[in-house]
């Protein structure tokens, strides 16, 4: 007998027992709770320590400082030309505060455009200062000499960064380290003769540098802030100076954001579909949870309070080599006091571990609410995939020292609203309108506050899809 034949035997024969599909009928199904794949670890939200701001506001109080314009450049492209947008010449320290929208054009309209290759030299150390240089795409070195005479890199700069911006003030300035190009790049040149033309013939533009010249006068310590007169080691009877802290004038102020939805469940579903889970509940667990995913993107990404936008231009650095190594982690640590964390994309920690096994490197973990996390130089790494990745495939690694008493980064939030839930999270009843349709109104309030620049320093433009 063939195996077909076999088969319609065996479907033949009359059915002994019943069958596991009329059976299902009778059974009760075990169930799980609605599952959400948005749902991270939000080690941020966890991590973060959280202050409560009553008022809505969170005032910085800082020290006075001097210190001007050390933001980065925009530019427009236009095919293969670029050009700098005339505003943005006011990020350089000489132009801060300067206004003049038709003077700052004619200035933007005398910018040159230069390309460079990689290993050519933009400025050479001990020549003098002539030019701006605006660096509208691509990196570049700064190599000073080292203590035995051979060349060190100084620093890395990357798209939106100038240099040579003390030739405004200075005719007499010269180049103290030499410029070199890392790969190709594209730079605006604004001669230091242009500027002085146009100073020349407009009053306003020729008295703002002037005033500008007067600011470096002022004694400050190496942050910028005005120096407090101390005297120390002296003997006998000499006139001890006097002091006092200055305070900005006008300080910081931190605005609580919020994040809201209206949550909908028909009363029907409410009434009649409630077991084994409640459906209100469930429906309003999964709400505030994409709630709190986006409360941690725009802790992240927004551009008034997030960490990306918040972290002040010198505490940016560029990888030496693209990838990130230990030494970019360790240059990162070294631009403060006390970092207690690493935010990264789960992509640039994968980067990181390959670059230790090349090396021979093994980082240590550490168990964090039964978590095990790798940490650098001590400094745990947390994973968070709210740091964007661009489409060249390049991220931005995250080091900060956290708490209010440690002058570092800290979550603003206010606790005791009314419906509230949870610190700073409400639900609402809003009624049952005529479709018999129940609302809520779920409302988030949070936002971050950077105590001092050296809290928070990003490593940008980290390369994660390289392989070697």
């Amino acid at each position: 007998m063939s195996v077909g034949e076999e088969t319609r035997a065996e479907q033949s024969k009359p059915q002994q027992s019943l069958a596991t599909s009329a059976a299902r009928n009778l059974a009760t199904t075990t169930k799980s709770a609605p599952q959400m794949q948005e749902i991270s670890s939000r080690w941020l939200l966890r991590m973060l320590p959280w202050v409560n701001v009553q008022g809505g506001t969170y005032r910085v109080n800082r020290r006075l400082s001097y210190s001007v314009g050390d933001g980065r450049v925009t530019f427009v492209k236009t095919g293969d030309r670029v050009a700098v947008i005339p505003a943005e010449l006011g990020e350089l320290p000489a132009l801060r505060s300067y206004e003049d929208e038709e003077v700052l054009g004619e200035l933007a309209r005398r910018c040159e455009q230069r390309e460079f290759a990689p290993g050519d030299v933009l400025a050479s150390f001990g020549s003098r200062t002539a030019e701006i240089f605006l660096l509208a795409h691509g990196k570049v070195e700064k190599i000073g000499t080292g203590p035995y005479g051979d060349d060190a890199v100084l620093g890395v700069l990357a798209d939106g960064a100038y240099f040579g911006e003390q030739a405004l003030l200075d005719p007499d300035a010269i180049w103290e380290y030499t410029a070199r190009a890392v790969t190709a790049c594209t730079v605006l040149v604004l001669p230091r003769q242009a500027v002085e033309q146009v100073a020349e013939r407009t009053e306003s533009l020729s008295g703002h540098l002037q005033q500008q010249r007067s600011l470096p006068q002022q004694r400050t310590n190496k942050y910028g802030e005005k120096e407090i007169d101390l005297a120390s080691g002296h003997t006998g009877e000499p006139e001890i100076p006097g002091t006092f802290v200055d305070y900005e004038a006008a300080p910081r102020e931190y605005e609580l954001s919020v994040a809201q939805t209206v949550l909908r469940v028909h009363s029907r579903v409410a009434d009649l579909y409630n077991q084994p889970m409640n459906q209100t509940e469930q429906q309003l667990r999964l709400t505030i949870e994409a709630l709190k995913e986006r409360q941690e993107h725009e802790l992240i990404n927004n551009r008034e309070f997030g960490l990306l936008h918040n972290c002040e231009y010198e505490q940016r650095l560029q990888p030496h080599d693209g990838v990130p190594s230990p030494d970019d982690l360790d240059e990162l640590l070294s631009r403060r006091r006390g970092s207690k964390l690493f935010l990264a994309h789960p992509r640039a920690i994968a980067a990181f571990g390959r670059e230790c096994n090349r090396r021979g490197l093994v980082p240590e973990s550490i168990d964090v609410a039964g978590n095990r996390i790798p940490t650098w130089r001590g400094v745990p790494i947390f994973p968070c995939n709210k740091i964007p990745v661009s489409e060249a495939r390049t991220t931005s690694i995250i080091c900060m020292r956290t708490g209010e008493a440690e002058q570092g980064v800290i979550g603003l939030q206010q606790a005791g609203i009314p419906d509230e839930i949870e610190p700073s999270l409400s639900v609402r009843f809003m009624g049952i309108n005529e479709q018999a349709i129940i609302k809520y109104l779920v409302t988030a309030y949070y936002s971050a506050a950077v105590l001092v620049p050296d809290a928070l320093g990003v490593l940008e433009n980290v390369e994660i899809g390289r392989w070697r």
